[in-house]
């Protein structure tokens, strides 16, 4: 699981600020098992995997609608509810884009 948390940071620092990398990773197709992670991770790889996508949405309807498309409302919602601190700020990013 802890692998996955920095499978999910790794990404995120990629994307971060670069809407090139952000377009690539979709394009490789990590959408599909952020979104997993968003039910079956860690705490930490929940977070991180909100924050991915927030970042993979952000300025990119694209990307919105794939993640929509894969799932991901429903479980960045209950990180929403029920999710750390952490993990609802991320969630709520995600959401906002």
């Amino acid at each position: 699981k802890e692998a996955q948390a920095d499978a999910a940071g790794a990404l995120w620092n990629l994307a971060c600020g670069n809407a090139d990398n952000a377009v690539a990773i979709a394009k490789a197709g990590a959408i599909p098992p952020l979104v997993r992670l968003l039910t079956s991770g860690s705490e930490e790889a929940q977070g991180n995997a909100a924050a991915v996508l927030s970042i993979l949405a952000c300025r990119n309807a694209d990307n919105a609608v794939a993640i929509a498309k894969a799932g991901a409302i429903p479980p960045l919602v209950e990180l929403l509810i029920s999710g750390s601190k952490k993990a609802q700020a991320k969630a709520a990013g995600a959401l906002w884009n």
